[in-house]
């Protein structure tokens, strides 16, 4: 197997690792306040014009063509610099994806320019109720077609970018009478449609820089049009893009696990006790090289995934192998860096301290680890 980037995709890692010290890590502290809000929204817009937010969609709408391999790549940089600007980019080009992927010719050039150009700073995925979470096939919002339109009402939760984003791809009930999951449809729906209202913003332990809403639809009337692949096949589709965000999630993890133990190290370096750097303490030494195997080895699974579905292999398993491992992993990675500053990683003078806040939710967004394991468990178990 040949674990050689291609030049194309060294370019855009490069370029994102460049974005991501230069403009994104000097500023990721400061994305915690709400009032800095513009901060994010700008920088959005410039990796929009860099090609980020369409890195496996056709330039024929704008996108960069570039792969899901590059797309990993660019997010784990990106996320070395600032989760909340990286989970933005993640979810946007999952919403690029599936127009690209379900969406009539209409559709896509309709949605898609905004998009990669960010005149619509992101895309938000509307998939998650209160009571479907982890069981998205018992979601409860229900889009009823009356003549040329679909009337949605119901309430979807934890969406990411919601009060920023441009189009939402949202899930409905279509057909009540169905079996579980056979009855539910997807939808475009686009910002400022009357009934579509953005709820509060969640107050979050975490990537604070990225809004984290509700989303009511009250009487919201959808153009027939925008009805997403076909009427009752939603669930499908779901299923299927689901299993591309972990390629995401997995990538963001790695890059904040990295940064995390990057930091460490260099501290490690510079701050003696018992006369003696932490660096040349053989304890400390094993611990962080562990966790950097770790995580090495979580780049390899979502390389994996990431290279099988750019090939058009299925990756399903494969992605819900790398995101529970990497996020996990990435979790433990920023739980030794913090040990390694000692006191001071528990303060907000260094950045491992939101470093070990924003990656938390990697393990729970996207489907839970136990949700993977379920996933994995069935692949091996033929059901």
């Amino acid at each position: 197997m040949d674990f050689a980037l291609t030049d194309e995709q060294v370019m855009i890692r490069d370029a994102a690792r460049k974005f991501a010290e230069t403009e994104l890590a000097p500023q990721a502290a400061a994305l915690e306040e709400p009032r800095n809000r513009p901060l994010l929204l700008a920088n959005l817009k410039r990796l929009a014009e860099l090609g980020f937010m369409g890195l496996d969609v056709s330039a024929a709408y704008g996108g960069s063509e570039a792969g899901a391999v590059a797309f990993s790549l660019a997010i784990t940089e990106l996320a070395r610099g600032c989760a909340s600007t990286a989970v933005t980019v993640s979810v946007t080009n999952m919403v690029a994806e599936v127009i690209q992927a379900c969406g009539s010719e209409a559709q896509r050039r309709r949605f898609l320019p905004p998009l990669m150009s960010g005149e619509w700073p992101a895309g938000a995925f509307c998939l998650t109720e209160a009571e479907a979470g982890s069981d998205p096939a018992a979601m409860r919002l229900r889009a009823e077609r009356q003549g040329d339109h679909y009337v949605l009402n119901g309430r979807k939760i934890y969406i990411t970018s919601a009060p920023y984003a441009g189009v939402f791809v949202v899930w409905g009930v279509t057909d009540p009478q169905a079996p579980k999951g056979k009855g539910i449809s997807c939808f475009l729906v686009e910002a400022g449609t009357p009934g579509l209202v953005i709820g509060k913003e969640e107050e979050k332990m975490g990537q604070k820089g990225s809004a984290t809403t509700e989303v009511l639809f009250e009487n919201c009337r959808v153009p027939a049009e925008n009805l997403l692949g076909k009427e009752n096949e939603g669930y499908r589709i779901a299923v299927g893009e689901l299993a591309g965000g972990r390629i995401g999630i997995a990538s963001l993890a790695l890059g904040v696990g990295l940064a995390a133990l990057d930091y460490a190290r260099d501290y490690m370096l510079e701050r003696t006790q018992f006369g003696c750097r932490l660096a040349d303490f053989q304890g400390l030494q094993w611990m962080m090289v562990d966790s950097y195997t770790e995580l090495e080895a979580a780049r390899l699974l979502t390389l994996q995934a990431a290279w099988r579905k750019e090939r058009r292999e299925p990756y399903a398993r494969e992605a819900s192998m790398a995101k529970l491992f990497a996020t996990e992993r990435a979790v433990r990675a920023c739980y030794v860096a913090q040990q390694m500053l000692g006191g001071a990683g528990y303060l907000k003078d260094h950045p491992v301290e939101r470093f070990a806040r924003d990656v938390r939710v990697t393990t729970i967004y996207e489907g839970t680890s136990e949700i993977q394991r379920l996933i994995v468990a069935r692949h091996l178990f033929g059901r």
